[in-house]
């Protein structure tokens, strides 16, 4: 069949915690505004298309810098829970996504508003993650650091891709997202909904129904596929630091690549092409997605949002038979 590169009405985008801090800064809110202004002005054409517009966004390196801040000052101030944590993140890269995103669009003459809605996503009590945790975040470390951290305060904390050390913690799958017809009802009314930033606040519901957070991140994408197979969203978009996803990367028979079918890409991860601490949660995600009934998961670079939907670059997975 005829690639369908069809500029869909609805949307869902996935901008990584890189969206808020760059590899090498310190993070700080001029940094944090600067680089919410670039992200902004990458997916202003997008932005200016008559389009229901979901975005959510990562939140490792905030959370692992509150994290931190938990754990030197827990002698003077009361440390506050991960899930409380997840929460502060989401709402204050919501705040400065909004506004880089409104800031971006008046400055091309369009009123389009944007909102960011705090988001919980329940998870299995028993979700295996719990025992195994996995998701890293925060700062990276040398050896010697992290484990002079782990001896101080307590931290799990594993290699993460041969880029240094980090924390690491449990990770379970969404199972629901709360509130969702919220989001839902914004989007149609056409302002661009920023929400399950950080993978959302994670709860779990008791007997009685009554929500607890619990101490965990779940991670994004996989919450943005949840999402977007809830809301009947067709075309999900996962945008990152690299062009388009590859196998056998950093050898010499290194091969990107571009159209995918759903078989092909559960094949390459079988293979163990796609490692845990980078590309492999994207590719579980658009795996989950094309399950759930999408019809199009795109990974790609941020810079190339537009280019990439329009089918000229990125990874585009699809149903089998699609191709």
């Amino acid at each position: 069949m005829t690639k369908n590169t069809t500029i869909p009405r609805r949307l869902i985008i996935a901008v990584g915690g890189n969206a808020l801090q760059v590899a090498g800064s310190k993070g700080t809110p001029h940094e944090q505004m600067d680089v919410a202004a670039a992200t902004a002005r990458a997916l202003l054409p997008i932005f200016l298309l008559d389009n229901e517009l979901l975005i959510t966004h990562g939140n490792g390196p905030a959370v692992g810098k509150l994290l931190l801040r938990n754990a030197f000052s827990r002698d003077r101030v009361v440390p506050m829970s991960l899930d409380i944590l997840v929460a502060d993140t989401q709402g204050a890269t919501g705040y400065i996504l909004a506004q880089a995103f409104e800031n971006a669009l008046r400055e091309v003459g369009s009123q389009r508003a944007a909102v960011g809605l705090v988001s919980q996503v329940e998870v299995d009590p028993k979700d295996p993650g719990f025992q195994n945790p996995t998701k890293p975040i925060g700062y990276f470390f040398n050896e010697a650091d992290a484990k002079a951290l782990m001896a101080e305060v307590g931290w799990k904390m594993k290699e993460d891709a041969g880029r240094g050390w980090r924390v690491v913690v449990a990770s379970p799958q969404p199972k629901h997202i709360c509130d969702i017809s919220l989001v839902d009802a914004v989007m149609k009314q056409g302002s661009i909904v920023i929400s399950g930033g950080g993978g959302g606040i994670p709860v779990v519901r008791d007997e009685i129904g009554r929500r607890h957070g619990v101490e965990a991140v779940i991670d994004k994408d996989l919450t943005s596929a949840k999402m977007a197979n809830i809301l009947g969203i067709d075309t999900m978009m996962i945008l990152t630091a690299v062009p388009r996803v590859a196998i056998n990367f950093g050898k010499p028979n290194q091969q990107e690549l571009d159209w995918v079918t759903l078989s092909e890409v559960r094949k390459h991860h079988a293979d163990g092409q796609f490692p845990a601490g980078s590309m492999g949660p994207k590719i579980e995600a658009a795996i989950k997605f094309i399950e759930g009934g999408g019809k199009r998961a795109i990974i790609a670079s941020l810079e190339d949002a537009l280019p990439a939907l329009r089918g000229e670059t990125g990874t585009h997975v699809v149903p089998d038979g699609e191709l």
